[in-house]
Formats: structure tokens, sequence, C-alpha cells
């Protein structure tokens, strides 16, 4: 019964530590960017976009379209190095071994 209840304080430790990781993404933030970086977002460690800036040359009321463009390559470019942060920050509380799921953020 020693090894069960050491196993149950250890996930409950570990189930600890993933509620202060969640924590720290937030607290994070990454940046993606395109347009040679004419557009950048902002976001934090979970991928919640948190600013958008835009250089005045690439807005131009006649190509709208490209500004779109630009803005969407620089919200996945930001998602994508959120979730890579995630990913690092999970492999040291599982000491690098690969998680079997996705994660939820």
């Amino acid at each position: 019964m020693a090894d069960f209840t050491k196993i149950l304080q250890q996930a409950q430790q570990m189930q600890g530590r993933l509620q202060q990781i969640q924590e720290e993404l937030g607290n994070m933030t990454v940046t993606g960017v395109s347009g040679g970086g004419m557009v950048s977002v902002t976001a934090d460690g979970k991928g919640q976009v948190r600013a958008v800036k835009l250089d005045p040359s690439v807005v131009n009321p006649a190509d709208i379209e490209m500004l779109e463009d630009l803005i969407a390559v620089a919200v996945a470019d930001a998602q994508k190095k959120a979730t890579d942060l995630a990913q690092e920050e999970m492999r040291k509380l599982t000491g690098g071994l690969p998680l079997p799921f996705k994660l939820p953020f």
C-alpha cells in the first residue's frame, strides 16, 4: 500500500507543477512576425494574442487582402512559437519524456 501512496503523492505533485507551468505560460510572451517585420503579433505562452503592431507602410486601403494575409501569417507564427514554448516547459516537467497526448492549450 505504501507504493500506491507514493505514486499518488507523485501524481499530486505533478498536477501542482502542471498548474504552475500553465500560470507561468500565461506570463510568458512570444512574438510572431511577417512581411519582414512589418506585422508583428505578441501572444502569451498559451497562444492568446495580446497585441498586434502594423508598420504604417503596410496599410494600403487598395490592398486589404495583403494586410489580412500578413496578419494571419504573424498570428500563426506567434501561435506556433507559443506551442513550442509550452511543449518545452512540459518536457521539463516530464523529464524529457514525450507526452502521449496533445496539450490542452
